[in-house]
C-alpha cells in the first residue's frame, strides 16, 4: 500500500483492531434464541454502544426491532452543511455448526497462517471494526468530513426483517446521501470489488403427512405411503438433471455481463471434491449471480443412528430459494409453493410456511459515490482497478433503504472474500484486507465529502 497518512494511521491501529475483534467474536451472538442465549446478543450490542460512545457518537440507541432483536444506532456530527453517510454492519452471526469440526474454537479469535479465525470475523463483526478503523484514521488526519450515521443490525443472518420494519416505521432515522454496506466482499483477496447486485431470498418450511402414525416397514411397507419418500421426491423435482433449479414458472436463463468467475477458481474457492461436477448451466457467474438457486437447508427425519424399521408418517424440510435481480421474491415464493403442491406424489398432504423473505437488489454504479470509491480503492490497492461483481447472498435491508431513500447512493464492500468461508466451519478474515478496506472507506468518505 502506498504511503499516506491515513494508511499509516490504520496500520498503527491494527493491533488494537485485533484486540477489539477478539472481544467482539467472543460473544456467541446468534439471533436464534432457542439455541443461543439472548444475553450474548445483548452483550454484543452493548459492546458496540460503548465503542461508538468512545468515538464521540451521539444519539446512541439500542433499537428494539419488531423481530425481538436489537440493532445499535449512533450519529457522529460532521461539518455544517456536509453530506451524510450511513455505515452498516451486523453483529449477529451464523451458528458455528459443529464446534468440534473447527480447528480452533469458533468464538475465540485465533491467528493462523496469516489469517484471523472465528465466527463473525469476516461476516460481519469485522465490518464493525472496519468502520471504526476508517473513522479513527480520519479523526487523526484532519477530522471526519461528513455526518456519519452507523447502524449495526442484530438479526441479519436470520432474515426476520426486524431492522427493515423498524426503518419503515422511523423513515427519518437512517436517511443519508450515501450508504456503505460493510457486509459484502472482494472477488478475491487483493482485488478491490464493489458488489453491484444481490440475489434476494425466500425460505419455506415444507411439511408432508401421509399416515396417522409410523408403521412397521415389514408389515406395511410397499403399500403404505412413506412421507419421507414423498418429501424426497418433491425436493428432487426442484432440480433438472444437470442440477439447475427448476421451479415451474420461474425464469432461469439470465446472463451475467460483468466480471466473470473462472470455473477452476470457483472449484478451488468452493472446495469441490475431485471428480464432482458443478451443477447448473451457463457461466459460473450466470449461475451464482443472475439465476435462481434452490437449496435444501435441512430435513427433519429420523437420524441413522437409532432409526427403527418404520414407514414414516411425517417429514419436513427447510428450503431456500435465491432470487436474482429482475425477479420478485414474493412472486417467486408463490411459484415455489405452487410447484411443491403440484409435484407432491401419491396425494400426500403438503403444507408450506414462509420463514423469511428478502428482495433482490441492483445498484446504480454510475453515481458519484462509485467514482469516489473507485478513487479510494486505487489508493488502498495500488495498481488495481475497482471491479464490479454480483453476490449470491441476500441483504434485505438494501431494498428497504433504496425504497425509503430513492436518491441515496448505496455501495457494498466488505471482508467476505472466498477464503473467508463465511457461514462455514473455520470462518476467517484477512487482516490485510481489513487494513486495506478500512483505508479505502476512510478515503471514500473524504472523496465523497468533496464530490
Amino acid at each position: 500500500m502506498s504511503s499516506n497518512p491515513v494508511a499509516e494511521t490504520v496500520a498503527s491501529l491494527m493491533p488494537r483492531a485485533k484486540a477489539e475483534l477478539t472481544e467482539l467474536v467472543a460473544f456467541s451472538s446468534v439471533a436464534d434464541f432457542d439455541q443461543f442465549p439472548r444475553s450474548e446478543s445483548e452483550a454484543a450490542a452493548a459492546w458496540i454502544v460503548d465503542a461508538l460512545r468512545a468515538e464521540g457518537f451521539q444519539d446512541l440507541a439500542v433499537l428494539d426491532t419488531p423481530d425481538g432483536t436489537q440493532s445499535v444506532y449512533g450519529h457522529l456530527p460532521g461539518p455544517e452543511g456536509a453530506k451524510t453517510v450511513l455505515l452498516y454492519a451486523h453483529y449477529d452471526v451464523q451458528p458455528p455448526l459443529d464446534d468440534a469440526a473447527w480447528t480452533t474454537p469458533p468464538f475465540e479469535l485465533t491467528e493462523r497462517d496469516g489469517r484471523w479465525y472465528g465466527r463473525g470475523s469476516a461476516d460481519c463483526k469485522g465490518g464493525v471494526i472496519m468502520h471504526l478503523l476508517a473513522l479513527r484514521a480520519l479523526k487523526a488526519n484532519g477530522g471526519v468530513p461528513v455526518h456519519v450515521k452507523v447502524i449495526v443490525e442484530g438479526s441479519e443472518e436470520q432474515g426476520t426483517g426486524g431492522l427493515e420494519r423498524y426503518a419503515e416505521a422511523h423513515p427519518e432515522l437512517l436517511a443519508a446521501d450515501a450508504v456503505v454496506i460493510g457486509d459484502a466482499g472482494n472477488f478475491r483477496v487483493g482485488l478491490p470489488t464493489v458488489t453491484s447486485t444481490l440475489r434476494g431470498m425466500t425460505m419455506l418450511r415444507v411439511s408432508v403427512d401421509t399416515l396417522a402414525g409410523n408403521l412397521h416397514s415389514g408389515q406395511f411397507g410397499g403399500a403404505a405411503p412413506d412421507a419421507l419418500g414423498a418429501l424426497i421426491r418433491v425436493l428432487d423435482s426442484l432440480r433438472a438433471e444437470d442440477g439447475s433449479t427448476t421451479v415451474d414458472g420461474l425464469t432461469d436463463d439470465a446472463r451475467w455481463d460483468g466480471l466473470q468467475y473462472d470455473e477452476q477458481q470457483f472449484r478451488q474457492d468452493a472446495k469441490v471434491l475431485d471428480g464432482v461436477e458443478l451443477i447448473g448451466s451457463g457461466t459460473v457467474a450466470d449461475r451464482i449471480w443472475a439465476r435462481p438457486a434452490v437449496t435444501v437447508l435441512g430435513i427433519d427425519c429420523p437420524p441413522v443412528v437409532g432409526a427403527t424399521p418404520s414407514v414414516q408418517a411425517s417429514a419436513r424440510a427447510l428450503i431456500s430459494l435465491r432470487v436474482p435481480p429482475g425477479q420478485d421474491a414474493a412472486e417467486a415464493t408463490k411459484l415455489l409453493q405452487a410447484h411443491l403442491e403440484a409435484h407432491i406424489p401419491w396425494g400426500a398432504r403438503v403444507s408450506t410456511e414462509q420463514i423469511g423473505q428478502g428482495q433482490p437488489f441492483s445498484a446504480d454504479t454510475t453515481s458519484p459515490a462509485y467514482a469516489a470509491m473507485s478513487d479510494a480503492m486505487a489508493v488502498a490497492y495500488p495498481g488495481q482497478e475497482m471491479q464490479y461483481a454480483g453476490q449470491g447472498g441476500s441483504i434485505p435491508l438494501c431494498n428497504t433503504l433504496a425504497a425509503l431513500y430513492p436518491n441515496a447512493e448505496i455501495l457494498l464492500i466488505g471482508l467476505s472474500e472466498p477464503e473467508a468461508q463465511i457461514h462455514a466451519v473455520d470462518e476467517s478474515v484477512s487482516p490485510e484486507e481489513l487494513e486495506r478496506l478500512s483505508v479505502a472507506e476512510a478515503l471514500f468518505l473524504r472523496n465523497y465529502a468533496g464530490s
